[in-house]
């Protein structure tokens, strides 16, 4: 699903110095792509991306830890005007991805919702 080039971009860091190691994280950025695509619920993910909730708790973590916006900004940097399928990765957004406020989706008081990405504008490489 992620290219070899798309992937050298991106330069994720290999492990976290303490605790349990993380699975791979390439593995796991599809397993997160693959869910959003799909629309399906975290327990209907694969078992080849791992285990779900390992995937979810990464996502979070990634959305609140600013991983997104610094795999946005090194994907906007290599991008170019010709690269179809990853500006279609960047910019597939419909009303599926549109946060709903916690009471409308049926969010149980006092839970987390999940993390939210703000677009910004990157500036290209000259």
């Amino acid at each position: 699903m992620i290219s070899d080039e798309l992937w050298s971009a991106i330069e994720l860091p290999s492990a976290r110095r303490r605790g349990r190691p993380w699975n791979d994280h390439r593995l796991t950025l599809e397993g997160i792509i693959w869910r959003f695509r799909t629309g399906s619920p975290w327990r209907d993910l694969p078992e080849q991306f791992g285990a779900w909730q390992s995937v979810a708790e990464r996502h979070l973590r990634w959305s609140t830890d600013g991983t997104y916006t610094r795999i946005f900004a090194a994907i906007a940097n290599d991008i170019d005007d010709t690269d179809a399928d990853l500006a279609e990765l960047l910019l597939s957004v419909d009303s599926t991805s549109v946060r709903v406020h916690q009471h409308a989706a049926g969010a149980r008081p006092g839970r987390h919702t999940g993390g939210s990405i703000e677009l910004q504008e990157v500036p290209r490489r000259a």
